[in-house]
């Protein structure tokens, strides 16, 4: 797979200490805030094909936390799960029906903590174009593609400030499609192409 010899290049040589990563969302204070962040991981599974792009998910209407958004398959650590990898890849092939033998692992990006209490590991990886993914409908909507060039051109990368709970926050929202990508996975993938320095 070409694209994954040159995203594991651009990720090695990449330092991640850029000043120009986000860290992370501030805590909700009515939360509790108090309490250690949960750990989590996500999948940026990046399909192998002549114009990359990311698998994306949409959330269903009536989950807990982040429902109807758009976001990576992925949830928290389990302790059964050997590491944020494992979690990641247990996570995809629980929601979109991803079988982990199909991940070309390429390597782990910053964490990102969210608004919500969340230290999450994004694991990247690529997989092939010729997979059928079938969503589990207790979590998943809808699963769709976005191309890198699309995702990570700063231009389609809209920084947003609102209001929210007597504080002023800022997020990023990328569009596609009629999707709005915002939020930790916007945050996320922003990072990750600042640092693949993107296009490769």
């Amino acid at each position: 797979m070409r694209i994954a010899a040159a995203l594991r290049e651009a990720l090695a040589r990449s330092p991640t200490d850029q000043g120009t990563l986000i860290d992370g969302d501030s805590r909700d204070p009515l939360l509790d805030s108090d309490l250690p962040l949960a750990a989590a991981a996500v999948l940026v599974a990046i399909v192998d094909k002549p114009v990359p792009a990311i698998i994306l998910t949409l959330r269903t209407e009536g989950l807990r936390r982040h429902a109807g958004q758009v976001a990576f398959p992925g949830g928290r650590v389990d302790p059964g799960d050997a590491s944020p990898t494992h979690a990641a890849l247990r996570e995809a092939q629980e929601e979109i029906g991803l079988p982990p033998a199909a991940v070309d692992l390429i390597g782990i990006a910053g964490r990102y903590t969210t608004v919500t209490g969340f230290d999450v590991t994004p694991v990247i990886g690529v997989v092939p174009a010729d997979l059928t993914l079938v969503a589990d409908p207790t979590e998943v909507a809808a699963i769709f593609e976005a191309p890198l060039d699309h995702l990570f051109d700063p231009q389609h990368q809209i920084l947003r400030t609102v209001e929210w709970r007597g504080a002023q926050r800022q997020y990023y929202e990328i569009e596609w499609e009629g999707r709005r990508i915002w939020g930790a996975t916007a945050a996320m993938l922003v990072n990750l192409g600042r640092r693949l320095e993107w296009p490769l």
